[in-house]
């Protein structure tokens, strides 16, 4: 069997190492995957802190803020309310003995009188905490005993470490969930497609061990690239979509195989050289696009890049090399025990039955189908062009996480003054008096309200001071935006530029703002990175101009269904109710760029293994037309599957709590849907039968009845 290029001659060389010695390949994979599960218990993960997220101007700010010793310590706050008329005196006793309490508690450094809301039906204890200090668990142990002495009121305590400690085990609870879930609906989907117990178990063990192995490596990898919360999320998400499908290539083909009268050995090795490249090229296109989140930068896309590489890497190696292990000891066992009902319904897919109804008036009409598909696809995407990018706020965290609501308790019975940005100055002259002027400025625009009794503070030595200015509009409102660009335009420029100083504006508003200006910047970048990657990709693997042109085409036309399906779903709110959220009014700002790298890399999945055995019939002296539709027919059982196996997966995001999981498994699931469906069994073929043989640039007609042999995919990688 000769073998045509490189990676085929990687996967061919694992695969038969593998194959002469499957007990050692086998132990070996075990072994690596318990080491890995066993590094998790030794090393300590190492999460990403603030300072990992500074990010532009406002960055520069906030260190300058944290190096003068002018950034304000972590504080809880207790609110107090009732079902009903809430009484005075019950209220402000239950007060008096928390403050006594929290005042004798370790890492406290002040509690505050009781605050009155404004129309006297809420009672606000706030508690700052000692600098550094982040354990909040002896408060809460606190203000749960004084809950219990009086259950006549509604008692809770919210601040930036309670809500992070409730979010991380929300967090946990979600995974935990989407793992259980996962695993018993992925394994009813491959017994659909294979119909016997052991085949459907493969691919899911494969994918489990590989996400297990990734957990574990994750833990050394943070000390180099800190982690991010939700990287466990996106681990389990990416790996049990990749590990099924690749697995699912590979044994797919090594069946065909076996029913042609090949021996288990021959079969593996024809998996090995065909399925087996095809798993090294996703492989590589799905790294190539995860490694486009590095170009962007900072804490959540290096974290999340790093753990979707490595889950990749991990999958891509188990298929490659311990499943031809496992199929040559289990031989002819694989297709054991049979589930009758479920063989028969495997034989009907896997024969391409279903596909036919689709593909035939595709084949027959090209131009209608293709007319159909665009419509539908460019309505999707339209949505996206309206799309606008905002931080995650209180709004975006879920309502079912008791600090979360507490939290939006005090936001409504005790109104703040809005968004604030901080104008940071560092030595000069008379930068001090400066401020002053920059204050009256800033009030004069309109856009800007006084922010408490000292608006101005300064450090200790007197090189920094601080500017808070207030703005009246809600944390998503677009004058929010408008009013920091005045600020760093208009406002600061003329008065502070004279005075030799090094300023910067900093606060939550400037930290929205620096965040999806960056992410608009680097957007584009991305998705032509990336699109051109895939373009250069397909262009080397088909040799085919085409090929290339037509697959990126396509790329784009799935990013912009994402897009759109995103922005209908979560800024416009269609299906809010189904999906138990409510409506931010925008996309949080990472989203959009994740699910680019990701949809990208998955699609490529199927889209190269039918276009090389649309390639192969071609060479085989198939007339095109005859090609596109035996080809895409004859992977149409496993495309479905692997897709399936996508959407299912990514659904179950859908479902969790946080809104950046639904945000991810809506736009992923639906998009992949669209784009397996719609996309690659519409819109494709009538592509390629419309360009008939200039698709296939020098392709080579066998005399009829001679048979081509089979042993390329029908890319040659260089």
């Amino acid at each position: 069997m000769a073998v045509h290029n490189p990676l085929a001659g990687v996967s061919l060389a694992a695969a038969r190492w593998s194959a002469s010695h499957p007990w050692r390949a086998i132990l070996a994979w075990v072994a690596f995957v318990a080491v890995s599960v066993g590094i998790a218990m030794a090393v300590p993960t190492v999460e990403a802190d603030e300072d990992d997220y500074y990010m532009g101007e406002w960055g520069e700010a906030t260190q300058m803020i944290e190096d003068a010793g002018l950034d304000n310590p972590d504080s809880e706050v207790v609110l107090i309310t009732a079902d009903g008329d809430l009484d005075a005196v019950r209220a402000e006793a239950a007060a008096a003995e928390l403050t006594e309490r929290m005042r004798a508690t370790d890492g406290v450094d002040a509690v505050a009188e009781p605050q009155w809301s404004e129309d006297r039906s809420a009672l606000l204890v706030s508690v700052q905490l000692a600098r550094d200090q982040e354990d909040v668990t002896d408060l809460q142990a606190v203000t749960e005993d004084v809950a219990a002495d009086h259950t006549d009121l509604r008692i809770g305590q919210a601040g930036d470490n309670s809500v992070d400690d409730a979010i991380n085990d929300q967090v946990a609870d979600d995974l935990s969930s989407a793992e259980a879930t996962s695993v018993p609906i992925t394994l009813i989907l491959m017994l659909i497609a294979f119909g016997a117990l052991i085949a459907a178990g493969l691919p899911v063990l494969l994918a489990a061990t590989s996400v297990a192995a990734t957990m574990g490596l994750t833990a050394p990898l943070s000390h180099l690239i800190h982690a991010e919360t939700t990287v466990s999320s996106m681990i389990v998400l990416i790996g049990m979509a990749v590990g099924v499908d690749y697995s699912l290539f590979y044994l797919k083909r090594e069946r065909e195989e076996r029913a042609k009268g090949h021996t288990t050995l021959d079969a593996v090795e024809i998996a090995a050289e065909t399925s087996g490249h095809s798993i090294l090229v996703s492989g590589f296109a799905v790294i190539a696009s995860m490694s486009g989140l590095f170009v962007v930068g900072g804490a959540t896309f290096n974290s999340l890049a790093a753990g979707s590489i490595l889950v990749v890497a991990i999958a891509v190696l188990g298929s490659i090399t311990v499943l031809p292990a496992l199929l040559v000891k289990l031989g002819r066992w694989v297709d054991r025990p049979r589930v009758p009902l479920l063989w028969r319904l495997n034989r009907r897919i896997g024969t391409g039955g279903i596909s036919s109804r689709i593909l035939t008036p595709v084949v027959r009409r090209p131009v209608a189908a293709l007319a159909v598909s665009v419509f539908v696809v460019g309505a999707l995407a339209v949505p996206a062009l309206g799309m606008k990018l905002h931080s995650g706020s209180l709004e975006t965290l879920p309502a079912k996480i008791t600090e979360v609501q507490t939290l939006r308790a005090v936001a409504d019975k005790f109104p703040g003054e809005g968004p604030v940005a901080e104008v940071v100055v560092h030595g000069g002259t008379d930068a001090r008096a400066a401020l002053d002027r920059v204050q009256e400025d800033a009030l004069a625009t309109g856009r800007f309200v006084p922010a408490g009794d000292e608006p101005i503070r300064t450090s200790k030595d007197g090189d920094t001071s601080v500017l808070t200015l207030a703005m009246p509009y809600e944390e998503a409102d677009d004058r929010v935006d408008r009013a920091v660009e005045t600020l760093r335009d208009d406002v600061l420029p003329p008065v502070l530029d004279d005075t030799g100083a090094t300023y910067a504006v900093g606060g939550d508003a400037a930290s929205s703002y620096d965040m999806v200006d960056h992410l608009n910047t680097f957007l584009p970048l991305v998705i032509g990175f990336i699109l051109l990657l895939t373009m250069l990709m397909m262009g080397v693997a088909f040799r085919s101009v085409p090929i290339a042109l037509i697959s990126t085409g396509l790329n784009l036309m799935s990013v912009g269904v994402a897009f759109g399906l995103i922005t209908l779903v979560f800024q416009h709110g269609w299906g809010a109710e189904m999906l138990d959220f409510t409506k931010p009014g925008y996309i949080i700002d990472w989203i959009p760029m994740f699910v680019l790298v990701v949809l990208v890399g998955l699609s490529m999945d199927y889209h190269v293994f039918v276009l090389s055995r649309v390639r192969e019939h071609v060479r085989a002296g198939l007339p095109a037309r005859l090609a596109v539709e035996k080809g895409i027919g004859d992977t149409a059982g496993v495309v479905t599957s692997a897709a399936a196996v996508m959407v299912s997966v990514f659904a179950i995001f859908a479902t969790l709590s946080m809104m950046e999981m639904k945000m991810m498994g809506v736009g992923l699931s639906a998009a992949i849907l669209i784009d397996a469906t719609v996309i690659r069994l519409v819109m494709l073929p009538a592509i390629l039968v419309l360009l008939g043989d200039r698709a296939w640039p020098g392709r080579s007609r066998a005399p009829r009845g001679e048979r081509v042999e089979e042993t390329d995919p029908g890319y040659e990688l260089v």
